[in-house]
């Protein structure tokens, strides 16, 4: 409807009012992109506040969406997750909403109908590398799930190698994860993932891997795990895994942090999304290693019935 001319502006729509709404709509979603991202990477808010210079209660106000990060803020906070910026923005209006509409829906169906899916799309894009899984198995999910132990024991039973990408990596940069991490950053650890599993997939056509529990969190590494090996997310109950990790001696990222288990729970949540991109799911919890690699050799035998013909 037209304002007539001698209209105040106080009989006018409140547009202010609608556009500070959507502000704070918009502030609030990055807080959240930010708050996820860290908890899929398994950091604290402090590694976030050493890797991007920006102090913890700035974090904990970007977070809480009542920050006003500028982009060159943003920019630094993406660096140190590792992920584009645009990751870390709601999407605007135009070609990303497509995506995200794809994305939405796919979100909305059961597990058990996303490789159909995946197939696909696959197709549809020309790929063939799904014939080229057969041969490999890689087991997904948090540290504590029982994924190298089990990934060790069904190596030995198809009598194929086992690959523990974090021993490689280690291998390959010389130094401990930890020291890796802590010298070279993330964002370094992310790039020698990603070019060990290359190298693994090139060596090897028929091997079971055990992947970091961080893998979700690069986007591009996780869709070449997903296209190259069938894969497992090998699960299990918080209180399981924060005691398998403690009788490790391996309290990464809970080391001197009294909020440990909430953490831990955080960390599961941002992930699930991501681990459930897996075409099995095994829950170890509260199952002896013996149940559960029997229930891991029933998952993998329909993937490797075709086994060297």
């Amino acid at each position: 409807m037209a304002l007539r001319p001698d209209q105040s502006a106080r009989e006018r729509p409140d547009t202010a009012a609608s556009g500070g709404r959507a502000d704070a709509a918009f502030a609030e979603e990055i807080g959240r992109r930010v708050r996820q991202g860290r908890a899929k990477r398994g950091m604290t808010r402090r590694q976030l506040s050493q890797d991007s210079g920006a102090s913890e209660r700035y974090l904990a106000q970007i977070e809480g969406g009542t920050g006003n990060p500028s982009i060159v803020v943003m920019r630094a906070i993406a660096e140190a997750l590792d992920v584009p910026i645009v990751e870390l923005l709601p999407l605007a209006r135009g070609g990303s909403a497509a995506l995200e509409r794809i994305v939405d829906m796919l979100s909305q169906l059961p597990p058990n109908e996303l490789p159909a899916i995946a197939e696909l799309i696959e197709k549809h894009a020309g790929r063939t590398a799904s014939a080229d899984r057969a041969q490999r198995i890689a087991l997904v999910g948090l540290r504590g799930a029982g994924k190298s132990t089990l990934g060790r024991k069904l190596a030995e039973k198809l009598g194929c190698p086992f690959v523990e990408l974090n021993r490689l990596i280690e291998q390959e940069y010389g130094a401990s994860l930890p020291m890796l991490i802590e010298m070279s950053g993330l964002a370094t650890f992310r790039r020698y993932e990603r070019a060990c599993l290359e190298r693994v997939i090139a060596d090897h056509g028929q091997v079971v891997i055990a992947t970091a529990g961080g893998i979700v969190s690069n986007v591009e590494t996780y869709a070449l795990l997903l296209r190259r090996a069938h894969t497992v997310w090998v699960s299990a109950r918080p209180d399981e895994h924060m005691s398998r990790v403690m009788k490790q001696g391996d309290f990464r990222p809970m080391a001197k942090n009294r909020e440990a288990m909430s953490d831990l729970v955080a960390i599961l949540d941002a992930r699930k999304r991501d681990y459930a991109r897996a075409e099995a799911q095994l829950d170890t919890s509260s199952a002896t290693v013996e149940q559960s690699l029997a229930k891991l050799n029933k998952i993998v035998t329909p993937w490797l019935k075709n086994r060297g013909a």
